[in-house]
């Protein structure tokens, strides 16, 4: 029986793949469907397992899907996988879920790597209950979700670029004030892992004089009762 797998894969230490994924990737499918087929191949050659790939990428999902579709429906078993985390967080992955769904094919998703998880526990702000928010729009709708976080009195968690850091840093504080605590993780899992707390006005500070690099999770806290 057919059935698309959502396969998480390491965000930056391959040693975060579970034996589950390792196991469906060798065993219960018959194609790779990966955001950037070079990445994977590297991830599959460390794990020693050989599979077809297909590209699956934000730039081909549209016209992929009902391809994927037919080959699911007629017994084909495909796990997709991105570069880094979860299928569907801040990746693709929604588009075909929703086909699979509306086709009737069976969708297994894997528990495995995501970054916003460490980053918000890792932060020190409440986690019970939280807004992820992933990536801001570049301009039109910015300013609605800025405002719209700002005015959240749950923690809320974005994912940002290096060279968009310090703006979104200093966007979040004309809103919400310098005092607002915030955290912001980067590189997690890899060598250089880091996690820094404070308000927005000295984290602010610290990324104007240090400099960025790496990828990054915002965590900001939940505006005061």
């Amino acid at each position: 029986m057919s059935k698309l797998f959502l396969i998480p894969t390491p965000i930056g230490n391959l040693e975060d793949i579970t034996l589950r994924a390792i196991r469906t990737l060798k065993e219960e499918i018959d194609v790779v469907l990966a955001e950037d087929t070079r990445k994977t191949g590297i991830l599959l050659k460390h794990l020693g397992i050989a599979k077809p790939m297909m590209a699956f990428h934000q730039h081909n999902e549209h016209q992929q899907t009902d391809r994927l579709i037919e080959r699911l429906l007629s017994g084909e078993s495909m796990g997709l996988v991105t570069d880094a985390g979860t299928p569907g967080i801040s990746d693709p992955g929604f588009l075909l879920v929703r086909a699979c769904v509306q086709h009737d094919v069976e969708v297994e998703c894997l528990p495995g790597a995501t970054a916003f998880v460490p980053a918000l526990v890792n932060s020190g702000l409440p986690a019970d209950r939280f807004v992820f928010e992933g990536f801001l729009p570049h301009k039109k709708g910015r300013q609605t979700r800025l405002n719209e976080i700002c005015e959240n009195k749950y923690t809320s968690i974005l994912y940002e670029s290096p060279h968009r850091l310090i703006k979104t840093l200093q966007q979040l504080a004309e809103i919400a004030g310098p005092e607002r605590k915030v955290s912001v993780s980067r590189e997690l899992t890899k060598i250089y892992e880091e996690t820094l707390r404070g308000t927005l006005a000295e984290l602010i500070n610290h990324f104007e004089n240090a400099g960025v690099k790496g990828e990054l999770v915002i965590v900001l806290e939940g505006k005061p009762a």
